[in-house]
């Protein structure tokens, strides 16, 4: 029987998400002000918060602090996809970027009046995490934005992510948190979808602005775009002060869907190195030769 590290789960877990007033002073994550980057665990991971499911047997083999809802940042926007897709929305429908969008996200190299596929825009939102492509894809959603994050929270409700909360489609709000766990339940729904695999996992792309101009899109995700060397089915990154570094993966390690998560990495390099080191342990046999606290978990829902 295969065994799990299983840390830190109970004071933690418990820990309220009401945001103390010395918080609203610092640029420090939600999991750093928490001390949750305090907690040891036997990788020595520099993620707060750190998940590892097999996707077939549904257990869990290593986690870290992952009951504690967090701020998610742009992993949001793999929700954000699937609300889309679950619509039934013709992918080659022309989304015009318009001056909404690039109110409410004011960095991107999308400009108004750039057009674009639904699939185009679906696109750049989950290989480059474009936040104005997000936007758009809520904003001509059926009902608009506001029906938009209702299908998001019915949708999560569905899934059973019980302490997630979204509020917009791009993920640039810190009130979208989950859990490791809830997000172990999206990251599966999400894998799969076809287009979303595909989608994640492109290296680069390339679009043209109103004026001619080609823009060169490159993957968010550093495993991807320097080509590591990993079978990723499907990925997303985020970042956000409050939320620190983020990624997860649907990967495949000795032949083996592997769900990971890693939430408030301190860098963007140190998420990776979390993962290669998750990965690394998982080739070595880690995974069933820890013995610490017993057999491996179910996760309920999955």
């Amino acid at each position: 029987m295969k065994k799990i590290f299983k840390i830190a789960l109970g004071a933690i877990a418990i820990l309220s998400m009401t945001l103390p007033a010395a918080a609203k002073t610092t640029t420090a994550s939600f999991g750093r002000q928490y001390g949750l980057s305090n907690t040891v665990d036997p990788l020595a991971l520099r993620a707060s918060v750190a998940l590892v499911v097999d996707q077939n047997s549904w257990t869990t083999q290593y986690e870290k602090n992952s009951r504690t809802p967090l701020p998610i940042a742009s992993i949001t926007k793999l929700m954000t996809a699937m609300v889309t897709l679950d619509a039934k929305l013709d992918m080659n429908e022309n989304i015009v970027i318009d001056s909404e969008d690039v109110h409410h996200y004011a960095s991107s190299r999308l400009v108004a009046g750039s057009t674009l596929t639904r699939k185009d825009v679906m696109m750049l939102a989950l290989m480059s995490s474009d936040n104005r492509a997000a936007y758009a894809l809520g904003r001509t959603y059926p009902g608009g934005i506001y029906a938009f994050i209702q299908a998001m929270s019915a949708k999560a409700a569905m899934l059973g992510m019980s302490s997630a909360r979204f509020v917009d489609p791009s993920g640039l709000s810190s009130s979208n948190q989950a859990t490791a766990m809830d997000l172990a339940k999206m990251v599966n729904a999400a894998s799969q979808y076809k287009i979303i695999r595909d989608l994640s996992t492109r290296e680069t792309a390339t679009v043209y602005t109103p004026y001619g101009n080609e823009l060169v899109y490159h993957n968010s995700n550093r495993l991807i775009s320097r080509n590591m060397g990993w079978n990723i089915g499907m990925q997303k990154t985020g970042t956000l002060s409050a939320a620190g570094k983020c990624i997860v993966l649907q990967a495949y390690i000795s032949g083996s869907p592997k769900i990971i998560i890693l939430l408030d990495s301190s860098s963007a390099d140190s998420r990776i190195t979390d993962a290669v080191q998750i990965k690394d342990w998982l080739e070595s046999g880690g995974a069933s030769t820890i013995s610490q606290l017993g057999g491996a978990t179910q996760i309920a829902g999955l």
